[in-house]
Order: structure tokens, then sequence, then C-alpha cells
């Protein structure tokens, strides 16, 4: 390999670098949203998989059927931080360009 496209390829990977750490920074900012229970249930999760609310209509609160309750918040816990995972690796994908790199996010 010249070294011409050894510096060309350094250039690209440190542009890569700084590109995926800005991306990291503004996906702490962006959210998605799960709900379950149609709807019962809604929690958001930052890109950072930070949960940053959770809501729950009281309709759903019986003191009866506390499993029911606790079921409904794992499944949609769990969609959430499904949907995170996914924008995180939609959005990294952009500056990869779609390589599988593993260990990279």
């Amino acid at each position: 390999m010249k070294m011409g496209n050894m510096g060309n390829m350094m250039k690209q990977v440190q542009k890569m670098q700084a590109d995926m750490a800005r991306m990291q920074e503004e996906l702490k900012e962006k959210t998605v949203e799960a709900t379950a229970g149609g709807g019962a249930i809604r929690v958001v999760v930052s890109g950072a998989k930070d949960i940053k609310e959770i809501k729950i209509k009281p309709e759903v609160i019986d003191p009866e059927d506390v499993e029911m309750l606790e079921d409904l918040m794992l499944a949609c816990i769990n969609e959430a931080l499904r949907k995170a995972d996914e924008m995180v690796a939609t959005e990294m994908s952009k500056i990869t360009g779609g390589m599988n790199i593993p260990g990279l996010f």
C-alpha cells in the first residue's frame, strides 16, 4: 500500500471516529417510545438507553393483579430498549456505511 493511500485511510478513520463521537452525543437526546396493554403503559428511552419516562394509566393498576402490571412493564421496557438499539444501529450505519464492525457500538 502506498503511503498516500495509508494517509488518506487514516484521515477517513479519524473522521469516522469524530462522526461517531458526535452521533453518540446526539443519540443521548433522541428518544424512542414503546407501549403495552393497548397504550396502558408507555415507556420512553433515549439512544443511550436511559429510561426518560414511564406512564401508567390508573385503570391498569389492580392491587389484586400486580403480576399483570409487572408483565406489562417488562414487555414495554424491553420493547423500548429494542427500539433504542435499532435506532442506534440505524444512525451508526449512516457513518460506517453499513460495515459491521464488532464491538463498535
